[in-house]
């Protein structure tokens, strides 16, 4: 038998963005594994794609065009051809055009794809030519990024594998070996030589579990022990004069901010001891290098932009910034010089185009928002937002619009793909041809295509270079193939990519940036950060234009910003969704619920696949043993978890990983797995955080019963607006 192995790279929204080798025989990928010679990667896949594979085979595959034949949601299509699905789509479009203009057509997408031609930006230049709404993609991190500029600006700010030289980590809102889990080696090496390692979480996650400190916070409230820590380090004297001195801005300002949050107060808000208060902010002053490792859950809550604008600012007043090691990692993505504009050209979106936040997505379809276009076509790719987005019960109702051509490119039938006029078939990533930045490392990887597509199935940049020629578009932006695409969406001459090139990177699958070695990697040991003063800004300028999303989440589209007042001072925004900021909805629902992201799904991604099931297990809710036995709820129980919003049914299992007062249901699961036929999303808030409209996923307040003694109003909650 022929034997290949081909260089291949996980496609998926992770921080670890591993190098992958598959092996193909006979035109037949057989097996997929981490590549060894990966520095970061060392040769081990997680559990979610260490089958990928059998992805690529499911019987389940989308691998034709697909016409709707049935009532929306059914799931009942007919097989038709490419041609015959573009002239539907060009003839149902141009009529929509002709009656309401382009903006009512609304594409929707996020990261099921990664990559830098299928990824984010892939249909963005598409439709910025045909004139469509803006899609306003703020899933994930929009407010740490926002608030991460407005202290540090664009920054890769510590390498990752920099940790080994760290004495002392904390893992702020971050479950590494679940999320991030290639970091961990690097921790688990700095450990061992006698770093502390710090975790700051409401659960006893797996992490935490290998942590030498665990400290339990009440979630939305880590934004006070921030600048408890700050109260401390300066009423102590721990404060690092000379970096502060030299290489910030507003210390003065922010010494009059932190003596607000003395211990006793950050107490009573956190949950957190004063004493441990104190004692972390000693160590983390004290214990140089120190480093924070911020995770995506730390923005999910009303007052998430603040709460990374307090975090951000820790490492400079102490001096962290000054070792290898030292500092705050957020995302290393800004080392990669990609050129967004030219992936998605917003120079052709025109004045006066629509924005449309995906969060509200059911509200826009059912004409709840004041749009001045109401959404009358709907393109969904890289995303299933029956899954992962908040409102599932308005949304549901939208989706079955009869009068809304809904268009969907999958791999699958999801839960969104079910309500679609049309269906086109996706590549997986054995299929098609990309380039990998990482938001959590330093190496852009290749993908070469191991096996042909299967079926008729294309990628996103085949995908919209025919839709292009279907609408008559004509530029040359849709004339190039993939390695054309690639030689224009990254900067080459960037010193970063000094004797990288397709060439290099076909003869070992990746590059390291040219950013300096782990060993030698401190950018900011005499400042130089990437803000208007080029110092860390406690006192942000960048804060005086505005609340503002970053416009790689707008299809590049800079304009029409909300613009709401921020203070340019870290401080602590209380979550919307407590005793203490709305009484009346807290003596109801009892429960703040949190929907992290599960070990065997990659959001919605593996929902449906056996070997992530078996891992995963059914859709479970963990309650505190307290918690569980005032509400006479056993461990195996089928529970119900609702409040106004709707509701959906788990299994319980108690455990004393959760506090008290806080039950934990992780996200993924399809709804149409789900007996309630909802997901946890079903339940959580439409509500945006303080910066970058992000969503509030961790400020939701619930209740739960056992499903067979719930009355009969709490178990019709999902069907709720």
């Amino acid at each position: 038998m022929a034997e290949q192995k081909i260089f291949s790279a996980c496609p998926h929204d992770c921080p670890d963005t591993c190098a992958m080798i598959t092996t193909v025989r006979d035109g037949k990928a057989v097996a997929v594994r981490g590549n060894p010679d990966h520095p970061f990667t060392r040769g081990g896949l997680c559990v979610k794609v260490n089958d990928y594979q059998n992805r690529v085979y499911s019987p389940d595959r989308v691998l034709f065009p697909l016409k709707r034949i049935g009532p929306k949601g059914a799931g009942q299509f007919e097989r038709i051809t490419w041609d015959a699905a573009l002239a539907e789509i060009k003839t149902q479009w141009t009529a929509i055009i002709d009656r309401h203009g382009p903006a009512a057509i609304l594409p929707y997408s996020y990261l099921g794809t990664e990559g830098i031609l299928n990824g984010l930006g892939a249909g963005d230049a598409f439709f910025n030519k045909l004139g469509a709404a803006i899609s306003e993609r703020t899933f994930c991190d929009s407010a740490a990024i926002s608030a991460f500029f407005m202290s540090c600006g664009p920054t890769a700010a510590v390498d990752p594998e920099s940790f080994v030289h760290s004495r002392y980590i904390v893992l702020w809102a971050i479950n590494t070996i679940s999320n991030n889990l290639h970091h961990w080696p690097f921790i688990a090496e700095a450990q061992a030589r006698g770093a502390k390692v710090v975790v700051i979480d409401p659960v006893a996650t797996r992490t935490a579990k290998k942590a030498d400190w665990h400290i339990r916070i009440r979630p939305g409230t880590d934004a006070a022990l921030a600048l408890g820590m700050m109260n401390v380090i300066i009423a102590e004297g721990l404060v690092d004069h000379d970096y502060v001195d030299k290489y910030t801005v507003g210390y003065e300002d922010l010494k009059q901010r932190a003596a607000q949050f003395p211990p006793d107060k950050v107490a009573a808000i956190t949950g957190v001891a004063a004493d441990d208060v104190r004692t972390l902010a000693r160590e983390f002053a004290t214990a140089q290098p120190s480093v924070i490792r911020m995770g995506v859950a730390i923005e999910r809550s009303a007052g998430g932009g603040n709460t990374v604008r307090a975090l951000s600012c820790l490492p400079a007043l102490v001096g962290s910034w000054r070792h290898c090691g030292g500092g705050i990692l957020h995302m290393p993505i800004w080392a990669f010089p990609v050129n967004w504009d030219a992936v998605s050209r917003p120079d052709w979106i025109r004045p006066g185009t629509p924005v449309v936040n995906q969060w509200r997505l059911g509200p826009a379809l059912t004409g709840e928002l004041p749009l001045k276009t109401p959404i009358q076509s709907l393109f969904v790719f890289n995303s299933n937002p029956m899954v992962v987005i908040a409102e599932q019960e308005k949304l549901e109702r939208g989706l079955a619009r009869e009068d809304l051509f809904t268009v969907v490119s999958e791999q699958f039938l999801t839960d969104t793909a079910l309500y679609a006029d049309i269906v086109l078939p996706a590549t997986t990533q054995l299929e098609q041809f990309d380039v990998m930045f990482s938001w959590g490392h330093l190496y852009l990887t290749l993908n070469e295509p191991a096996v042909a597509p299967l079926g008729e199935a294309v990628s996103n940049t085949e995908l919209f270079r025919r839709l292009a020629r279907a609408m008559g578009f004509n530029d040359d932006y849709w004339q190039r193939n993939d390695e054309e695409m690639v030689a224009a969406a990254l900067d080459w001459n960037n010193p970063v990519l000094e004797g990288i090139d397709l060439a290099s990177l076909r003869r070992t699958g990746y590059a390291r940036l040219k950013v300096g070695t782990p060993d030698t990697f401190v950018p900011h040991r005499e400042g130089n950060f990437p803000t208007p003063s080029g110092k860390c800004e406690f006192k942000s300028s960048i804060a005086a234009g505005g609340n503002m999303v970053l416009p790689l989440f707008r299809q590049g589209y800079a304009g029409d910003q909300s613009g709401e007042a921020l203070d340019p001072l870290p401080n602590y925004i209380p979550p919307n969704e407590s005793p203490a900021t709305n009484p009346a909805l807290a003596s109801r629902y009892t429960l703040n619920m949190l929907s992290p992201k599960s070990h065997a799904f990659l959001n919605s991604s593996y929902g449906n696949m056996a070997l992530q099931q078996h891992h995963a297990g059914a859709q479970k809710v963990i309650l505190n043993p307290h918690d569980a036995t005032v509400r006479g709820i056993a461990g195996g129980e089928v529970v119900r978890v609702f409040n106004d919003r709707g509701a959906f049914e788990a299994i319980a299992e108690i455990s004393g990983d959760t506090m008290a007062g806080i039950v934990v249901a992780p996200m993924g699961y399809w709804p149409h797995h789900n007996r309630s036929r909802r997901s946890v999303n079903a339940i959580n808030p439409p509500a945006f955080a303080d910066y970058g409209n992000a969503p509030t996923f961790s400020d939701t307040l619930v209740e739960v019963a056992k499903a067979s003694l719930l009355p009969q109003a709490g178990r019709e909650g999902a069907h709720r607006a």
